[in-house]
C-alpha cells in the first residue's frame, strides 16, 4: 500500500480537499457559534469530520455500484460540483442554498456538516479517489483533519491575526485553483468515458 505513496499525489488531493473544506473561511462561523455560548469540540469535530469522509472513502464506490455508475462517471459530475462552488468563491454568488427545514440548532450539523464533510467535500473526496492511489487519498483527510483540528482550535487567534480581508482573498485563491483542477478532472475523465463508449460500440 505505502509503495503507492506519491509525495505530489498527496500534495494535490490535500489541496483539493483543503479548498473544498475551507476551513479558513469557516472561522467566522465558528466565531459566530462560540459568541452564542455554542460549545465547541475540535477534537469531537475533527473526529466525526474524519468518520464521515472514511465511511464515504471506503463504502462510497460500493454506494455508486449499487446504481450501476462507474467512477469516471461519477467524477465528471464532481467536477461539475467543483466548478460550481469554485465560482461561487471567485464571484461571491450563492448557488447552494440552505433550505428552510435546514437544522440550525447543533453544533454537530453546521460545522461537521455541511461545513466540513459536506456534500462538496464528500463528492470531492470520490472524485480525486478516481484519479489518485488510495494511500495518498487517505494520507491528505488525515493531514486535512489535522489542519481542521488546530484550525477550530486556534480560530479566535486566526480571526484576530488574518482579518477578514486575509480570509477573503485566501477564499478567492483557493477559488481558482479548485476552477483549474475542475477543468483538468473533467478533461481527463470525459476522455476516459468517450474511450470506455468508443471500445464497447467498436
Amino acid at each position: 500500500m505505502f509503495a503507492e505513496f506519491s509525495m505530489r499525489q498527496f500534495v494535490s488531493a490535500f489541496v483539493v480537499l483543503f479548498a473544498v473544506i475551507d476551513i479558513l473561511g469557516s472561522v467566522p462561523v465558528i466565531l459566530k457559534l462560540k459568541s452564542k455560548g455554542k460549545k465547541i469540540s475540535a477534537g469531537k469535530i475533527s473526529f466525526w469530520s474524519f468518520l464521515m469522509f472514511m465511511a464515504f472513502f471506503y463504502i462510497g464506490e460500493a454506494f455508486l455500484n449499487l446504481f450501476k455508475l462507474d467512477m469516471s462517471s461519477f467524477a465528471i459530475a464532481g467536477s461539475l460540483i467543483i466548478f460550481i462552488m469554485a465560482m461561487e468563491m471567485i464571484l461571491d454568488i450563492e448557488i447552494f442554498r440552505e433550505g428552510p427545514d435546514t437544522p440550525k440548532d447543533s453544533v454537530f450539523v453546521p460545522l461537521v456538516f455541511p461545513l466540513i464533510a459536506g456534500a462538496g467535500a464528500l463528492t470531492t473526496l470520490l472524485t480525486i479517489r478516481a484519479q489518485f492511489a488510495d494511500i495518498n487519498v487517505f494520507l491528505a483527510i488525515v493531514a486535512n483533519m489535522l489542519v481542521v483540528y488546530i484550525v477550530i482550535r486556534l480560530a479566535k487567534v486566526i480571526g484576530t491575526k488574518l482579518g477578514a480581508s486575509f480570509i477573503y482573498i485566501l477564499q478567492k485563491f483557493f477559488g481558482i485553483i479548485l476552477l483549474a483542477i475542475s477543468v483538468k478532472l473533467f478533461i481527463t475523465n470525459i476522455t476516459i468515458l468517450i474511450e470506455q463508449i468508443s471500445k464497447n460500440i467498436a
